[in-house]
Formats: structure tokens, sequence, C-alpha cells
């Protein structure tokens, strides 16, 4: 905490050389006509037009040198150098008129003449243009102390100057034989010269910094020519004087100083415009203190003297008239009179200056009593430290905020009060500031940790300003804030709920893993985890218990990762991990490791869980990605999800490992579901039909309709395949209300071309209750084709829970009322079968595929079709076995009681002309025989002989497409 060192200032170039060139011209000419004058110029002849028109010549420069300033734009004081140039007008014309006396009419200038007009004109436009180009007073006492401070000057040199020469001239020309008008023009000279001289030196301690060079000049200018007036009115050098002498040189001084000076200012301006101002103090010089002040400006000096200005006057007139004392002469009344008034006004002027000084010291006291209680009752502590880090002065606030009191931390090391992992900072801090200039950076700001009296740091915002080489520091207590913000921030990368970083942090946390990993560490994985069966526990104990098992199961994650692992929770029942690798392992051990850890993981998950006293299960779906080379936080990320949406897929409870295939699945069904949201409205729908067939006598005794769609590629996908990828619920109702019109429509064109055979329609419970499927709709559908309500019937397709099952009930009441049939479609497959068996209105039992596959080759499934179609056969309803595909599921489904089949063992789906053939041949042949109950183990491979023949798998009326 030093103070900075000297800052070098940049040089001035351009209007500096310019600057200095006219100054060598100036003083070239001046040097020169003094050297002419020294020597006689040569001739008399000479020296008179040197001496007059010399001297006229170079006062008209200067006349027409401020004039033409005065026009320019960028002249700030014009008034006054219009003044200087009236001023020097007059003394051209006064020397003009003097050198016509002597040089054209070669005869002496009488006295008084027109020069000595010209010549008195000279001092009033002078002393007017300085009080217009210096810094004036702005309240009538600072003008009435200027006025009493010209007195004062003037009233001294008039008693000096009267006691020494000018009452003896004047006795001199008021004698016999003196005129009244010689003795006037002798006084007035030296009186407008001591004026003149007065105002000189009573601006000169209050010269504008602005203007500082051009007043100095002029100054300068009018001081050398006062000067020389003085010398010319002395009876010494008047009585020999002629043109051309050395005293001329003088006079052609001043007049060419006077015009130089107008563009000294002019370039003064131009240098601050700039910024490279010589008359301003640099910034280095004002944050180095009063010895580069004093170097640079002279400031405390003028000061000094202004001060003592009254006292050398008093001085003055007391040395005037100890000098009529010492020449045992009588003490002159203009003498005493002066002197008495030089007294008055220098009473006046102290008495005006007590009570300014009174009135000073008021103000003073008042603002020190209200910096006192601004810095006394500020609620920040402002502190003082020295260049050397010694606080010198700390607020009383400091009690309050730092604990401690302002007297026991004056003395103290500003350094011992910084946290030691703060100081390093703080002090790079200041001194990069206190090396800067003011100009450049007043101030910084600086945020560390202060100690307190409790031993507590707290975080202290400080703004630093320089003092003195040293530091103001203005600190105020933000550990508040600085706490919130911190708390903020954690909320915005947490999980409200379990605390667990959130997507954000967590993705974040992966990018620097993968940023930061090593080339040989393939150990680096993300673990994506899902909750299986976690909804059901918000359907069924409330989001409560819930959010209850999410923060057990965040719990349960955090305290199975490493310290240097990262759990955390994605959204709702979805949470990940981030393993890091250590670099050491070879990838298939680290492999087996993380496959091990994510196993640990789903078998803590998947732990019961006590919610409310009571056990509560759900299982764990986890996939799990590597950080290949190249691969980007999203891919990882990306991947880890496939895996494990994969293994839900698969089963769920389950660990996937991601393969790259996954994400090539992923993006063919994407392109399946992009094509099949156009498929229906680019006509690549087809409607088949497969046959019911009578187990017993071959009859066809329905249809069931059935979707295809043939893509543009000519791929032609079951239901089956492009169901899974239509998840837009919009889409899936849209094939559904295309079925149902399509099935009706050419079923109605059947009945009129006689062959009056019901379709069957396979829709959904949800769709049923589908807002879009008003209760009146399936009425007017049949109205509008002619269909008759018998010949259609609705297959249930599911019985999914979510649905009640009480407005499906009404809603299937309704459709039997109106002569539509229903079927209960893949009965034996789930548990709300048999709810729906009891509560619904049903007319016909499909039984689950997955019961006729087996029911050959399995005792198990043929004990439980049996018993299914017993129950269908008791209840009165009719049973249709779906995917009978072999002779041996026909005979035995039919020594079982079941009354019709569908599947491959009659037909697949046909097209609209090969329906329409096979309805008009009226049956399909339908194998007899028996087929004995199998036994255990189940008879694998065996294959009845048919009476009549050997039945082929498929029919000639099969459309050779793949099966539902």
């Amino acid at each position: 905490m030093s103070a900075p060192g000297a800052v070098m200032a940049r040089p001035v170039t351009g209007q500096g050389g310019a600057g200095l060139v006219s100054q060598l011209v100036l003083a070239a000419l001046c040097g020169g006509y003094a050297a002419g004058s020294a020597l006689g110029w040569g001739s008399p002849r000479l020296a008179l037009v040197m001496g007059d028109f010399g001297l006229s010549l170079a006062a008209g420069a200067a006349a027409v040198s401020c004039f033409l300033y005065a026009r320019t734009r960028t002249s700030r004081f014009r008034p006054a150098w219009l003044l200087f140039s009236l001023s020097s007008a007059m003394a051209a014309l006064g020397n003009g008129v003097w050198g016509w006396y002597e040089v054209v009419l070669r005869r002496p200038v009488p006295s008084p003449s027109v020069a000595d007009l010209f010549f008195l004109c000279f001092a009033p436009p002078a002393i007017v243009g300085l009080l217009v180009l210096a810094k004036r007073p702005v309240t009538r006492a600072g003008w009435l102390c200027l006025a009493l401070d010209t007195w004062l000057i003037g009233g001294s040199l008039l008693t000096l100057s009267w006691s020494l020469a000018l009452a003896h001239t004047t006795q001199l020309q008021t004698d016999p034989g003196g005129s009244v008008a010689h003795a006037a023009l002798s006084l007035a000279y030296p009186l407008l010269d001591i004026a003149l001289v007065s105002v000189v030196l009573a601006l000169h301690f209050r010269r504008s910094s602005v203007n500082r060079t051009a007043i100095n000049t002029a100054i300068a200018a009018l001081a050398m020519t006062v000067l020389c007036d003085a010398l010319f009115t002395s009876p010494l050098l008047r009585e020999n004087y002629r043109s051309g002498q050395i005293l001329d040189a003088g006079w052609f001084a001043g007049s060419l100083l006077l015009a130089y000076a107008p563009w000294v200012a002019h370039r003064a301006e131009a240098r601050r415009g700039s910024g490279a101002s010589q008359d301003a103090p640099r910034p280095a010089d004002r944050s180095r203190g009063p010895a580069a002040r004093e170097r640079h400006g002279s400031r405390p000096v003028a000061g000094s003297l202004a001060a003592l200005t009254p006292y050398l006057a008093a001085a003055v007139c007391t040395l005037g008239i100890l000098y009529n004392v010492l020449k045992d002469r009588s003490i002159d009344r203009v003498v005493l009179v002066t002197a008495c008034t030089v007294v008055l006004a220098l009473v006046v002027r102290q008495g005006i200056m007590l009570l300014d000084n009174i009135k000073l010291t008021h103000e003073l006291a008042q603002k020190e009593n209200h910096f006192r209680s601004l810095v006394q009752g500020s609620s920040d502590v402002i502190m003082i430290a020295a260049p050397s880090g010694v606080l010198r002065y700390v607020s009383p606030a400091a009690a309050g905020v730092w604990g401690r009191e302002a007297e026991d931390l004056v003395g103290s090391e500003l350094s011992s009060l910084i946290h030691p992992d703060d100081l390093g900072a703080v002090q790079y801090e200041v001194g990069r500031f206190l090396t800067a200039t003011a100009a450049e950076e007043p101030t910084t700001r600086i945020e560390c940790r202060f100690s307190n009296g409790r031993g507590e740091w707290r975080n202290v915002e400080s703004t630093v300003n320089r003092h003195q080489g040293g530091l103001i520091l203005n600190s105020r207590d933000v550990t508040e804030r600085v706490r919130l913000q911190a708390q903020l921030q954690h909320n915005a990368e947490h999980d409200p709920l379990t605390d667990l970083p959130n997507r954000a942090l967590f993705t974040r946390r992966v990018t620097q893993a993968l940023a930061g990993r090593r080339t040989t560490d393939c150990g680096t994985a993300v673990l994506f985890i899902d909750l299986d069966g976690f909804k059901a526990v918000n359907d069924t104990i409330g989001h409560q218990a819930g959010d209850e098992l999410l923060v057990q199961a965040a719990r349960r994650l955090a305290d199975s990762v490493r310290a240097g692992d990262t759990a955390a929770r994605l959204g709702g029942d979805e949470f990940a991990a981030l393993v890091t690798g250590d670099g050491n392992r070879d990838p298939a051990a680290r492999e087996f490791h993380i496959h091990e850890l994510a196993d640990r993981l789903r078998l803590a998950l998947s732990e019961p869980y006590v919610i409310n006293g009571h056990p509560v299960r759900v299982a764990a779906s986890i996939g799990v990605a590597f950080a290949e080379p190249g691969v980007t936080p999203g891919d990882i990320m990306r991947n880890a999800d496939l895996a494990m949406y994969r293994a839900k897929a698969a089963g769920k409870g389950r660990v996937e490992l991601y393969a790259p295939q996954m994400q090539a699945e992923v993006v063919r069904r994407a392109e399946l579901a992009t094509r099949l949201r156009t498929a229906l409205t680019d006509g690549e729908f087809a409607l088949l039909h497969q046959p019911v067939v009578s187990l017993d006598t071959g009859r066809i005794a329905a249809v069931a309709a059935q979707a295809r769609w043939r893509s543009a590629q000519g791929i032609l996908f079951t239901p089956a395949e492009f169901l899974r990828v239509a998840d837009d619920g919009d889409r899936t109702a849209e094939l559904g209300r295309w079925l149902l019109e399509g099935a009706v429509e050419q079923a109605a064109e059947r009945h009129r071309a006689g062959h009056p055979v019901p379709v069957t329609v396979r829709m959904s419970a949800g769709r049923l209750l589908d807002r879009t499927m008003p209760l009146g709709s399936v009425e007017a559908l049949l109205t509008r084709h002619g269909l008759p309500s018998g010949a259609l019937v609705v297959e249930l397709a599911d019985s999914d829970p979510r649905v009640p099952l009480e407005q499906l009930e009404r809603r299937l009441v309704a459709l039997r009322r109106l002569g539509v049939r229903i079927a209960l479609d893949g009965f034996g497959s789930g548990y709300a079968a048999i709810s729906a068996l009891r509560r619904l209105p049903l007319d016909v039992l499909k039984l689950d595929r997955g019961l006729v596959e087996g029911v050959v080759e399995s005792a198990r499934l043929h004990k439980i079709t049996s018993g299914l179609l017993r129950i269908a056969g008791d209840l009165g309803m009719q049973s249709v076995a779906d995917g009978v595909d072999l002779p041996e599921q026909v005979i035995a489904l039919r020594a079982m009681g079941c009354t019709h089949g569908q599947g491959m063992a009659f037909s697949g789906p046909l097209d609209e002309y090969r329906l329409r053939r096979g309805l008009a041949e009226g049956s399909y042949p339908v194998p007899r025989g028996s087929v004995a109950p199998p036994a255990a183990p189940a008879l694998v491979g065996r294959t009845p002989s048919h009476p009549h023949g050997h039945l082929p798998r498929r029919s000639h009326h099969e459309t050779p497409v793949p099966p539902t």
C-alpha cells in the first residue's frame, strides 16, 4: 500500500513547436531593436525614425494582433482583447504624432500636444481590459476588496513617488513662469502609471487559471510599458531623452509582447482541447500532493503575497513619510491625506476580511458538524489508511458493523483485518489502482471478508479512493446480500424437493467432466434412472406420499455414489448420476465396475419404502452411457436416456448399457412416426378384413376390419408395428375414425351386394369415451351408410384401469340399445377382464392369442382355455379364438366348446376383392377329428392327420401379408 511512482507527462507536439519559433522571433526582434538603440542606429536621422515610427509600428502591430484575435471564433474574452487593441492604437497614434513633429516637420514636439492626449488615453483601456481578462470578483465584498487593494497599492506608490519626485516636479511647474497645463501633464503621466501598476499588481494575485499564460504575458507587456513611462517621467531622464535611445527598446518590447499575448492564449486553448494543456495540473501532480504543486505552480506563494499586499502598502506609505522626516522636510498635505486614506482603506479592508473570516469560520463549523453527523450516523464504515497500510482513522460505525471500537482499530494494519484467502487479490487490486492515474480511474471497488470482534468473517464491499498517497475506504457489510445470492444460486441449481442438483447443474457437471477428462480415461459414465410404478403410487396413495418416496429415493441415491460423483434429479421420477473415472482402469474393468455400481443402485432403489408406516415398492430402470472419445455432453445424456428407455421396454427393473443400434432404432422410429403423420392424407392406409369362421361348419360368420399401412417405399406395416410409433393421440384418434368409417362404409356396400356379414371393429375403451366421439356418432354413421345396427360388432380392445367402468358401462349399454353387439377382446390376458365380464354388457368373448398358441402343447393352458370357454358358454355368449393358425388348434378349440375362430388356419387379412370371392364361396374347409388333451410333458411336434388329407397352412384365398 505504497504511493505510486511518478507518472511521466506526455510530450506536447505540434503547437509547442510553433510557440517556440514565435518566441525566438520575438526575442530576435526585441534584441535587435535594443542593440540598435544602444548603438545609436548609426545616424541621428535613423534614430529618430526608429524611435518614433518604429514604436508606432510596434504598437500598431499590437493593436492589429489583438483586434484580429478578438474577431476569431476561438476568442473567449473578446472585449478584453478589443480594449487592448484600443490601448495599443492610442500608443501607436501618440508615437505617430511624435514622429510627425520630429521626423517630418523637424521641430520639437510642443508641450502639451495631441501626442500627449493619445498617450494619456493608453492607460484607461488597458486597465479595463485587465479587469475583463482577469478573474473578477463574484460578490460586492469582492469588488470592494479589489478596489481597496488597488487603492492601497496606488496610494502607497503615490506616497512614495510624491515624496521622492512628484512634489518637487509639481513645485517646479507651479513656480512663477510655469503653466498649470504643464503641471497637470507632468502629474497625469505618473498618476496614470501608478493606477495601471496598482491594477496590474492587484490583478496579478487574482489572475484566472484558464488564461494564466495570456494574462502573464499581457501583464509583463504592460509592466514593461509602465516601467519605461516611470523612467521617462523622472526629471533626470526626461531632460536628456532623445528618440531612438535605449528607453525606446522597453516600449518596443512591451508592444510586441502585447501583440504576442492573445496567440499564447489561442495555443493554450488548443492544447486544452487536445487534453495536453500546460496550464492545467497533470493528474499525476494532483495525486502527488503539495510538493508537486509547488514545483508546477505558485498558488501557495501567490496566496501569501496577496495576503501581505495591504501590509506592504502600509509599509511603503511609512517609508514615504520616513523619507520626508529624514530629509527634515515638513510632511506634505498630499502625503498626509494619502497616508490617512491608505490607513483607512487598510482598516476597512481588514474589517471586511474579519467579517468574511467569521462567516467562513461559521460555514466551516457547520460543514464540519454536518460531515461529522454524516460520518458518525452512517451505517458504512469510513477508514483512512496511510501509505504504509496503517489505519489512521476509523468512523464510529465500526462498533456496529465490525463489533470492535474505532479506537481499537486505529493504528492496526489493514491487512490484519482481511481474510488470508482474500489478501492476495486485495493487494493486487490496490496496487493496480494506485498505479493508475486519478483521471483514468478515480475509484475502485473491492469485495473481501473482514474479521469482526467475535471471530467471524463478514463479507465487506469497499469503495476505495486516494488520499495523500494512502487510501480512503468506504466499507459496508454485505454479508446478508452474499448469503442471499448464494441461496438464490443454490436454489437455481438444485431441486427444491430433494435438494439434489437439477438438470442445469448436472449438465454443467457433465460438461466439466468431459472437458477435463484425460484421453486414456474411458470410465466416466452417466446413469439415467427411472422409478417404475411411481405413477401408481401417486394415483393410489396420493402425491404427498409420492413426494416422500422421491425424497427417500434421492437420499439412497446420494448415499450410493462416491463423494466426487454427482447425483441429480432431472424431474418427476427421473434421476441421474455422473460417475467420473480415475483413468487407471482398462475399459473392460471399468465397464464391469460401472455395471456393478448401477446394479447396486437398482437394488437399493428397489427396496421397499416406508410411507406413513406402510411399505411401498417401486422398481428402478437404469440406462448407462460411457464417455467415448468425441462424445458431447448432449450426446452422452441422450445415450443414457435411450438406454434407460430400452431397460423399461425390456421388462423394467433392469440395467441396460447404451449401444449404437439404440440410436439407429430411435431414428428409424422417428422417421416412421413422421411419415405416419401424413399417411392418412396421402392415402397410404389400406383397409383389410380377416374372416371369422364357425369352427363347426366353416362358414364365415363375420369379418374383422384391420388397417394396413403401405408406405411410399412399398413396405406393408401391421398395426402392431405402426401403432408403436403413433404416440400422437390425435393421430391415433384420426386413424380410429378412419377405420370405423371405412369398415362401416364397405360393410354397407357388401350388404347391398348380397353379402350381409357383420363387421367387427376394434376400439379401445378410451376411444369409446372420447369427447370427439359423441353418443350419437355411431348411430349417425350407420344411418348415413345404410348399415343395419346389428351388422356392427365393437371389440373392446382393452380394459384400461384408468377408465371408469361406470362410464364405460353406460356407453356400451347405449350401443346395445342401437343393436350394436359388444365383444371383449383379449379375454384371459389381464386381471381386469373378470371385472369387465362381471359389469359390462358383452355378447362375444374373444380369447387372447397367447392362450390359443399353446393350447395344444401345454396342459395348463388347455385347462385354462377350457375353463374360460365354459364360462362363456354358461353366460350365453359366443366365443372367438384369436390367432388360430394350425389345424390342431381348430380341433382342440372346437372340442373345448369354442364356437368361432380367426387366424391363418382359415385365411389371413383379405382385400375387398378376395373377401367378396371368399364370401361368395361361403365357407372354409374345417379339419375334423379329435385331439387328446395334452399330458405333462406336453406333446411337441406331433400333428394329427386330417381325415380328408393334408390341410394346407394357408388357404388359396389368403392375402400374402404378414400376420397381425
